[in-house]
Formats: C-alpha cells, structure tokens, sequence
C-alpha cells in the first residue's frame, strides 16, 4: 500500500500526484514536455474543477509552514497552471512557432 500524497479531502486527485506534484519549474515544465496532450488533458479536466476548493484548502495554513501532503496540492495546484496552456490554447505541449527557444528560470517564487 503506498502513502497518500494528498489531503483526504483530495484523495481523487491522487492517481495525479505522483507525475505533477514537482517541486520546481524546470521538474514541471520537463513533465509537460514528456508528457502526452491525452495526459495533460485528464489531468487538467481532473483538477481545474477542483483549484478554488484546493486553493481555499491550502489558505488555511501559514505559508512557511505547510504540511507536506497540503505542500503537494499547492505543488499540484502549480502543475495545472503549467499545462493550462498547452491544454486551453495551444493543444500541444510546446509553445508553438518557439523552434528551439527555451528559457531557464533562474530563480522562482516558493512557500
């Protein structure tokens, strides 16, 4: 038996949390980039009904002290937003007409 990763109140979004709960920008765009536009898909149509209860749910811990498994929602939370676009607009996982642009984040915002 494997240890939930998430809230109890979350544990439908549990078969997702092993791919997209990443703990940086690099680790969620190379998901988004390996990953297939059915998968990003799922997982989209899975959370996206889902954010403003997650949101909600991670407001009610101080920012700097989150437990882990709240830490992972917000974490998953962050991966939704990564693949909005792809899913939303571009249907594919790259920007498109971007050829082999990258841009590498230096530093990022974290709780």
């Amino acid at each position: 038996m494997t240890t939930a990763m998430l809230p109890e109140e979350f544990h439908d979004l549990e078969p997702y949390a092993s791919t997209w709960c990443l703990g940086s920008e690099p680790e969620r765009y190379a998901a988004r980039l390996a990953g297939s536009m059915e998968e990003m898909q799922a997982f989209y149509d899975a959370i996206s009904p889902r954010a403003e209860t997650a949101i909600a749910y991670c407001d009610k811990f101080p920012l700097d002290e989150l437990p882990s498994d709240v830490q992972n929602l917000l974490y998953l939370l962050y991966s939704m937003i990564m693949v909005s676009f792809p899913v939303e607009v571009w249907s594919q996982p790259r920007v498109p007409d971007s050829g082999a642009a990258m841009l590498e984040c230096v530093i990022e915002p974290a709780p």
